[in-house]
């Protein structure tokens, strides 16, 4: 959980940086930036209302932590914070270096020093990156006794941050604790903000596990389960339901209890078990057997688990539970058909 009631920013350094692929200018900012006691309330909430309470991250680097160069430059800023500018153009450069692509969009840069910082309830110092890529237009409007003017500016809206990161000074030696935005991710930016310049990988906590291992049992209910059995949509909607109940109802996971819950026939249990083996280790995660269910988690990643039975591009079929209820069949002119039985229409 993230809090910021008595969170302050100490110092901010501003740069532009551009496109490195179009070749567009990089500017480096000189300055700690001067500012209003109500312009800081303002930066405070453009820099942090965006971020998520409960997904964090950690940087990393396949061979050595210490080669991460955001690490790295964050590490020397925690341990001396009156370098901040010359470090903070040193990640503004890497930042340019990895803008090689023509989709990328220059703008203005943001490192900032941020004093306590509630994480999971203990106050945290922290350095903040903001990036901001997108330009409003605003009118601004002005009374002079009652003579109105009008004119056009172009600014940044300060309701939406476009790229950011915070990296609490917490757990170094584990690539520090960092929480994440991007929301201007689509196209050859998808992998940018988060692999390229930040290289970081998810926080293995609850939460991480929690999405994990929902995202498994729905790739094995809807894509594994079809190729090794004979499961129709009805068989699918039903393992997705009873998924579905399990994730919501439970407070701990346990890999055996579920697949006897919701899967039961022995031979299907066995698949799974080799499924969710296979899955982590293709992508190089590790789920304990057991473990407590983060309920955010389960929140945000419960619509993976909506039981719809597509028909053409007529109908479709929402399936709540009672498989005994659905039956598919296929007439003597091929044309496939479903029985439903019902005991009241609503």
């Amino acid at each position: 959980m993230l809090a910021y009631t008595d969170t302050k920013i100490q110092h901010v350094v501003l740069h532009y940086v551009g496109n490195s692929f179009n070749e567009e200018l990089m500017t480096l900012g000189n300055n700690l930036l001067e500012y209003s006691s109500e312009v800081e309330e303002d930066l405070l909430s453009y820099f942090l209302s965006s971020f998520q309470e409960n997904e964090f991250y950690r940087f990393h680097h396949e061979s050595h932590l210490n080669l991460n160069e955001v690490f790295a430059y964050a590490e020397a800023i925690f341990e001396n914070p009156e370098h901040l500018i010359a470090h903070s153009k040193s990640i503004a450069k890497h930042l340019y270096e990895q803008g090689n692509h023509p989709k990328i969009k220059g703008g203005e840069f943001y490192v900032a020093l941020i004093q306590n910082v509630l994480l999971e309830g203990e106050p945290v110092d922290a350095i903040g990156l903001f990036k901001s890529e997108v330009k409003d237009t605003f009118l601004d409007v002005k009374n002079n006794d009652g003579n109105f003017t009008i004119n056009s500016l172009e600014g940044i809206h300060i309701k939406n941050l476009d790229k950011g990161a915070i990296i609490f000074n917490t757990e170094k030696e584990k690539g520090y604790t960092v929480s994440v935005i991007d929301n201007t991710n689509n196209g050859g930016d998808a992998k940018f903000w988060f692999d390229h310049f930040l290289h970081v990988k998810q926080r293995e906590d609850a939460y991480y596990q929690t999405e994990t291992v929902m995202n498994i049992a729905k790739d094995f209910i809807t894509k594994e389960l079809p190729k090794e059995f004979t499961a129709d949509k009805a068989d699918q909607a039903e393992m997705l339901n009873k998924s579905a109940v399990y994730f919501k109802e439970q407070e701990q996971f346990d890999l055996s209890e579920f697949a006897n819950v919701v899967l039961q026939q022995p031979d299907i249990v066995d698949t799974f078990q080799d499924f969710t083996t296979s899955y982590q280790r293709e992508r190089a995660v590790s789920i304990p057997e057991s473990f407590d269910l983060n309920e955010a988690a389960v929140n945000k990643k419960k619509g993976v688990f909506k039981s719809v039975i597509k028909l053409d591009k007529n109908f479709s079929l929402y399936v709540h539970g009672d498989r005994s209820k659905i039956e598919r069949g296929e007439d003597e002119n091929g044309r496939k058909f479903y029985t439903l039985w019902y005991d009241e229409e609503k």
